[in-house]
């Protein structure tokens, strides 16, 4: 029987052993209270692809759900009590569903509670489910031996693509489910196509002699409804394990998106190949490498917007601005995680810029280095930050909401990420992240190019107050700031093609990526509560 009808079994069974049943009902309240409180956890995955190649949507961070160009943010719960003793299960009991249990099945069990409607539950003291705004239901995933694909809207292939999605990125998942239209299922086979391709290129276990043939021919693969690779070892493998589903769902997706995928799918398999054993020297090899794994990303979903015709043909025309968008996020991912990659054994540092502060990149970790590998440091950040005006100007041209948010949230996690790492010694000893209640903040007001106009203007303020006069590229700093403000300030000749709504909207997006890890929360303590009953 599954979780969800269980309770309708279980209903005129008698009358619950009191202690027991109020013991259940104090961990229901605290998690409705705790919830209501804004204990939220949408993981930030800032990062755009990166790690030997393009790891698509998984920011190690916890945008590693890289952003590509999705990605979230999470707020911590404020201190309350929750009732009596149940309140410390209780929030261990959040903690762990929100931040570590994969989606559960649909949490029907409320509604079949002994006197479960919503004004009994009220009466109980119960929290009732808030209203949230209908998900897709590609976003549920069915429990153990229900069948993959009911009777609903989409098919079984897409229904699994969703579930795959979900699987290998959830927060990347939440942005792309929040599109309009047809555009949504698009990214999400382009999103699951450079995923397995990615899952390729990072495999150490395939041989060169296999992995470059396969990643030059990769886009191909789409074409040949039965190809499938069942020898990779890892995590994500089973997108390339059940490859035949998506390359189905692909073919099914109308040509103009099938042209941009394989497009960008080939050029970015050949990119990879070329940077499997060469490292990044120079500031133009870091700019292609960012290309190939990233940028090659913002030029592909921009394609896809304009192919969909929410967005003007110019958006998916102007190649320059969208590489700029994802060579920003790439970069503010490269320069966050010096001491990650280090440890692990990579290195995406141009030697042009660090071989001026040591001998050996790993030197810059070195205590008695310090000052050096922060100007090294700075001196990134700086590259970094002339892509700002581009990704000003990108999104100054956007007029669907759906696609605004999914291109600014990002974008200003990476403002905010560069502040909080120039400068900043922590760099070389930890990992740096904005606070998660900053994170929050950042993804419910970036919802109008002059809410972002502000955003980044605040955080280069922030950057150009910690400037050393002793730092060998303040000028250049201050030059690239000047340059920003003078795009952000209230005013300026940059005016966005449309004043978008009002704040509800990022709002509704970010109760649409949290609201099924709540009612999951709730299910499982619903459970409780009914086998507390028959004990």
């Amino acid at each position: 029987m599954c979780a969800w009808q269980r309770p309708r079994a279980l209903q005129g069974r008698g009358v619950l052993h009191a202690s027991h049943r109020l013991r259940a009902l104090h961990r229901l309240q605290a998690v409705g209270a705790l919830f209501g409180a804004g204990a939220l956890r949408a993981s930030h995955r800032l990062r755009a692809p990166q790690g030997r190649g393009a790891r698509l949507g998984r920011a190690r961070s916890g945008l590693r759900g890289r952003a590509g160009w999705g990605g979230g943010g999470a707020a911590a719960a404020p201190r309350r009590r929750a009732p009596m003793a149940a309140s410390s299960k209780a929030v261990a009991l959040l903690k762990r569903t929100l931040a570590l249990s994969p989606p559960r099945g649909p949490p029907r069990a409320l509604g079949r509670l002994r006197g479960g409607g919503r004004r009994a539950q009220l009466q109980r003291g119960a929290p009732a489910t808030p209203p949230a705004p209908p998900l897709p239901a590609a976003r549920l995933q069915p429990p153990p031996g229900s069948p993959l694909c009911p009777q609903d809207s989409l098919g079984c292939g897409l229904r699994t693509c969703y579930r795959y999605l979900n699987q290998t990125s959830r927060s990347f998942a939440a942005v792309i489910q929040a599109l309009d239209g047809e555009l949504r299922h698009a990214v999400c086979i382009f999103y699951l196509v450079l995923r397995a391709l990615d899952t390729i290129e990072d495999d150490m276990s395939i041989s060169l002699d296999i992995k470059v043939p396969m990643l030059h021919e990769f886009h191909s693969y789409l074409y040949q409804p039965e190809w499938k690779y069942m020898e990779s070892k890892e995590k994500d493998r089973q997108v390339l394990e059940d490859f035949p589903t998506i390359s189905m769902e692909f073919r099914n997706l109308s040509k103009v998106y099938q042209d941009v995928i394989s497009d960008i799918c080939h050029k970015m398999g050949i990119g990879m190949a070329e940077f499997l054993e060469k490292k990044v020297d120079s500031q133009h090899e870091w700019d292609k490498y960012c290309h190939y794994v990233a940028g090659l990303v913002g030029i592909g979903l921009s394609r896809l917007f304009s192919a969909s015709e929410l967005e003007d043909p110019i958006v998916g025309q102007d190649t320059e601005l969208a590489n700029s968008m994802g060579l920003f996020l790439q970069k503010t991912n490269i320069i966050r995680d010096y001491l990650e990659d280090q440890l692990e054994g990579r290195e995406f540092w141009p030697r042009e810029v660090w071989s001026r502060y040591a001998k050996k990149l790993s030197d810059l970790a070195k205590p008695e280095n310090i000052d050096m590998a922060v100007q090294c440091l700075n001196e990134l950040i700086t590259n970094a930050l002339h892509h700002v005006p581009d990704v000003l100007t990108y999104l100054s041209r956007l007029k669907n909401q759906s696609v605004f948010n999914f291109c600014a949230i990002p974008q200003v996690m990476a403002i905010a990420t560069l502040a909080a790492c120039y400068n900043n010694k922590q760099v070389f000893r930890g990992v740096v992240k904005i606070r998660k209640g900053q994170a929050v903040t950042l993804m419910m007001d970036a919802t109008n190019i002059q809410a972002v106009k502000a955003i980044m203007y605040q955080y280069v303020e922030e950057i150009y107050q910690k400037i050393p006069s002793t730092d060998p590229s303040s000028n250049k700093t201050q030059q690239v700031i000047a340059s920003i403000r003078a795009m952000s300030l209230p005013g300026s000749p940059m005016a966005s093609r449309h004043h978008y709504s009002p704040i509800y909207l990022s709002c509704a997006m970010l109760l649409a990526a949290l609201s099924w890890q709540y009612l999951s929360t709730i299910s499982k303590a619903t459970e409780e509560y009914v086998q507390a009953g028959e004990n």
